[in-house]
Order: C-alpha cells, then structure tokens, then sequence
C-alpha cells in the first residue's frame, strides 16, 4: 500500500483547458489558433500568447479540439505534433454557424510542442464564436 501510495505522489497533474480566439479569421496557411484564455493550465505547458503547449512531462497525452464555423465559410484545422499532422477535421454549413470537434490520444515527449493550425487558409475561411459557442483546445496527461 505505501508503495501504491507513493507512486500515486509522484505522478504529475498535467491538464489545460483554453478559449477564447481573439482572431477568427483563417486566411493563412499553417497560422497557428492562439486561445487566449486558459481556465485551467495544471503544469503550465500551455502558452497563452503562443497557443502552443509544451509537454512538461512525457507519457500518453489526450487533446481536443472544438471549433465552430462561421455559416457558409470553411474551417480546415489540424492538431499538430512537433510539426506533424496528427488529426484534421473542417466544417461548413449553408444555414447556420456550426461547431465541429476532433481528438487524438498520443505519446508525447518531455518539451515535446503541440498546437492547432489553419490548414489551408484562404480570405474566406473563418471561424465564429458567440455566447453559445466557444472555440476550444484541451489536454490532459493520461498515464506517463
């Protein structure tokens, strides 16, 4: 038992929760999607300047991203690993603003970078938020 004890000590707490992009337009190509406000950033691995979080430890990470589009425009994004694709979704609607989300659970290095980005940016793309939709991005240390 002490030695359950003393494992379940040593395991770091690392999770974040991030909103809030202040800038909606994906005219860019490979533009990275800063969300700016962190309500939760246990471990401090998420930049909210950068809209990178950096691995403060390594082991098995899940992330998710909800985003939401701005009606009849396009929002093709990925999740990216130290510059790899690691999963990719986009949204339209003709009728209404609509949201959209995709995960990944993967390994991930100590100082490891991970982020979301524009993945085909045009003048017409666009993301939307309003009181009943937020952008999002969020992950949590699963096991080291």
């Amino acid at each position: 038992m002490l030695t359950e004890l003393s494992e379940n000590i040593k395991k770091p707490s690392v999770a974040f929760f991030a909103h809030n992009v202040v800038d909606l337009q994906l005219e860019k190509t490979d533009k990275i999607i800063i969300f700016t406000t962190a309500t939760t950033n246990e471990g401090s691995g998420y930049d909210t300047s950068t809209g990178i979080f950096t691995a403060p430890v390594g082991g098995l990470y899940q992330f998710i991203v909800n985003f939401c589009t701005y009606v009849k425009k396009h929002s093709p994004l990925a999740l990216v690993q130290s510059g790899n694709v690691i999963a990719r979704s986009s949204n339209y609607d003709s009728t209404d603003h609509t949201c959209n989300s995709f995960s990944a659970v993967i390994r991930v290095n100590s100082s490891e970078k991970i982020w979301v980005k524009c993945l085909s940016g045009t003048s017409v793309y666009k993301l939307h938020k309003d009181s009943w939709k937020m952008n999002s991005f969020s992950g949590i240390l699963i096991n080291k």
